[in-house]
């Protein structure tokens, strides 16, 4: 047990009350690893808001205290703030940023170029998933997880490995995701719920994205996009893009892949996807923003020609 761990873990044995967040567009880390959080600290008796400046995924909605979380912060006192998964302390959003009442902070994080903005701050690249570090604290607090813990912590795990498929899928990500199946978890059941559910509207989105595809650069790179206007055509939101970056990467010879997704006239979110041998937290942090070796992104402002001429130009430099 770190120096770190044991300091967290005396805080939430000094402490009553909690607020714990995420970052904006949650996913399922920021979910999993936030209630599986809330959910060990309410099994210790603890008081525990849990808030998101954005909507909780639908897709998440089965996981155990989805249902508790809060748009807005009360108004109230706070002794502990838990901040997990964020990057950087603004992404956040504004409203918990602004929120001053507050006596300690906790930063949680795995990744690579997360500040140390925090009272306390833990943060290991190493980790899997945000996730893994709620796993860490519990355990070493000597926690028995039920399986309503459990199941937070293993669609942490499993969502930010890519089902294991990623680099980031080492021996102690198997590990926790093994005795959490242990304490109850249902792996097909989850397997279901989170890849076998998926509303038709977010097929329809995808067939509208795919004849975006763009190689580029001797088909080491490639790219998708997603426009308001097919968001409109389809009833659809940001929400039901998740993994539609994974289609440009699976191409063969594709190193690097690009999701540029519009968030309003002149305004896109720009995620990057690696194989592994590009580490595309570079590419996002020159362009303001931030990430993991395998997966970064950043926003840009402009039309989409210039977006994606300032990104094609930094990828093609760097392969």
């Amino acid at each position: 047990m770190t120096e770190t761990v044991q300091q967290i873990i005396d805080v939430i044995r000094s402490s009553s009350t909690f607020l714990i967040t995420s970052h904006e567009g949650p996913d399922g880390d920021a979910v999993g690893s936030s209630l599986a959080l809330a959910s060990f600290l309410r099994k210790l008796g603890k008081d525990v808001t849990v808030h998101y400046q954005d909507t909780i995924p639908e897709l998440y909605a089965f996981l155990p205290g989805a249902d508790s979380v809060l748009p807005h912060i009360p108004d109230r006192q706070y002794d502990v703030a838990f901040v997990l998964d964020i990057g950087e302390r603004k992404r956040a959003g504004k409203e918990f940023c602004d929120f001053a009442r507050v006596t300690t902070t906790v930063n949680l994080d795995h990744h690579l170029s997360c500040d140390n903005f925090a009272d306390f701050n833990l943060i290991d690249s190493k980790a899997a998933a945000t996730g893994i570090l709620v796993y860490r604290i519990a355990a070493a607090s000597g926690y028995r997880f039920d399986r309503e813990t459990a199941l937070c912590i293993y669609v942490a795990t499993i969502t930010d490995t890519g089902s294991f498929r990623y680099s980031n899928a080492n021996r102690e990500a198997f590990a926790v995701a093994g005795e959490m199946i242990e304490c109850g978890v249902n792996a097909w059941d989850v397997a279901e719920k989170l890849y076998e559910n998926q509303p038709q509207r977010r097929l329809e989105l995808l067939a509208k994205c795919l004849p975006t595809l763009e190689v580029f650069k001797d088909g080491q790179a490639a790219s998708v996009t997603v426009t308001c206007d097919m968001y409109a055509a389809c009833g659809a939101d940001a929400e039901l893009t998740d993994g539609f970056v994974n289609y440009p990467r699976s191409i063969r010879g594709v190193e690097v892949a690009i999701f540029f997704r519009q968030l309003e006239e002149k305004k896109y979110k720009v995620g990057f996807r690696s194989k592994g041998k590009v580490n595309v937290a570079a590419f996002s942090a020159a362009l303001g923003g931030g990430g993991h070796h395998n997966a970064a992104g950043c926003t840009l402002e402009g039309t989409l020609d210039d977006v994606k001429a300032t990104v094609y130009r930094i990828v093609e430099a760097s392969l």
